[in-house]
């Protein structure tokens, strides 16, 4: 018996110290909680990886609406990809290119690759702006690129200052490299969701602000990818574009931590150069985002719901105050839970992203099919009724209740004892009592 004791006792310790040395080797950035993952966003998330919604494997399970991805023009690529096999590296027709892709490649990227994100940069703004490739500097997607553009400008100590409400992730990225929320004396701008314009008025982007005014340029750094705008977010594309030399020099050096692979390069250099579909892309993504933004906001009018007017994004702002037990953050995430727990939904609430005012949750409608919207659609309307029964007075229900038993028992078995009347109710002396008797 004392063998087994021992090796317990000896696993315990064993445990114990590798706990202890773990903690003692992780550092206090890696131990805080300022990854920022314990907020309603992300356990939003959370509850749908537990329980995803599919529509015959898992039909109650909880659908995502909190995925701002374009995935509505994913055919239009696939399509390309189907014409053009030798934009890919991994086929027998572009093969030849393996050796030259898979090797070293420099920091600064491959040429054509940055000469197609530059031209596709200025024909997503219309054209009415240009962007040299010298000045392109890669990051593993946007926020990749910020974080770049932050080691490059901040101190400790330094403020980004940001309009609200915004992404929440901005509360976990910042925070996890050490720094506050951009600096005082530079314009960081995010321009990555051009394309999804889908109704006036036009997006305007910083560089064409510049060409019409006299301003200090090395200030200003726009951070671009193709996550939304082509609906690649897994191929982690994030851009970095600075008018100022000295942090083009810093980016290119810290962008070895976050490149984009070269295979990766290889296809989007050929099919961001291939004009006709670039036009067509944009075009017809528009066309799609804005019937999708339509047949959903539509759809919830139609159970009374508001939504804040958009004209572009993947997401729109849901009203809910009307349906808050009390006008807080507090009741916004009570209603929160219970359209995440009952209704299935993972709608993210506004306080996640510092809205002001509870009752506004963002919606993102472009990463599901038409059926699954339907299916939300209805889930949404069924919950509203449902809310409605609830809030009719209980009093009201009693009474109405009693008046019919009451008068089923009156009329149809003529139960007319005086002694199980109020001796003030005026029932006995009604005429149609004494008709009936």
């Amino acid at each position: 018996m004392g063998k087994p004791i021992k090796r317990k006792l000896a696993r315990k310790i064993n445990i114990s110290l590798f706990l202890t040395t773990t903690m003692g080797i992780l550092s206090k950035i890696a131990t805080n909680d300022g990854h920022g993952e314990n907020t309603p966003y992300f356990d939003g998330w959370k509850a749908f990886n537990r329980n995803p919604f599919h529509p015959t494997q898992n039909p109650e399970g909880v659908i995502q609406l909190g995925l701002a991805e374009n995935q509505l023009c994913f055919d239009l690529i696939k399509n390309w990809i189907t014409k053009n096999p030798e934009a890919s590296i991994c086929t027998p027709e572009g093969v030849e290119d393996f050796k030259d892709i898979a090797n070293f490649q420099d920091y600064h990227g491959l040429p054509e690759f940055r000469q197609a994100v530059a031209k596709f940069m200025g024909k997503a703004r219309g054209g009415r702006a240009t962007f040299e490739p010298d000045r392109i500097v890669m990051g593993g997607g946007a926020t990749g690129a910020n974080e770049l553009i932050m080691f490059c400008l901040a101190d400790p100590g330094d403020a980004f200052l940001v309009p609200s409400p915004y992404y929440a992730a901005f509360n976990r990225d910042p925070r996890m490299a050490h720094w506050s929320k951009t600096s005082s004396s530079s314009l960081r701008q995010l321009e990555q969701f051009r394309t999804t314009v889908f109704k006036s008025p036009k997006f305007v982007s910083v560089a064409e602000v510049i060409e019409e005014m006299d301003c200090n340029r090395d200030l200003i750094h726009i951070i671009y990818s193709l996550s939304k705008d082509m609906g690649l977010p897994g191929f982690r594309v994030g851009i970095v574009y600075s008018y100022n030399d000295a942090v083009v020099n810093c980016g290119r050096k810290m962008s070895s931590f976050g490149l984009v692979s070269s295979q990766t390069q290889y296809l989007l250099a050929s099919m961001l150069s291939d004009e006709e579909f670039v036009d067509n892309f944009i075009a017809e993504s528009s066309k799609r985002l804005a019937k999708r933004h339509h047949t959903f906001t539509k759809g919830l009018e139609q159970v009374g719901i508001n939504c804040l007017k958009s004209n572009a994004g993947l997401f729109f702002w849901m009203d809910l105050r009307h349906l808050l037990k009390e006008q807080t953050f507090e009741g916004e995430i009570a209603l929160w839970r219970k359209i995440i727990n009952d209704v299935k939904l993972n709608v993210s609430p506004g306080c996640a992203f510092e809205c002001k005012e509870p009752g506004w949750f963002r919606v993102c409608f472009a990463n599901i099919d038409d059926d699954t919207v339907q299916v939300t659609l209805k889930r949404i309307g069924a919950f509203v009724r449902q809310g409605k029964e609830d809030e009719k007075p209980t009093k009201k229900r009693w009474q109405q209740n009693l008046r019919l038993s009451f008068s089923s028992r009156m009329y149809e078995q003529g139960v007319m004892s005086p002694h199980m009347l109020s001796p003030h109710s005026p029932i006995p002396q009604s005429p149609l009592v004494r008709a009936r008797t």
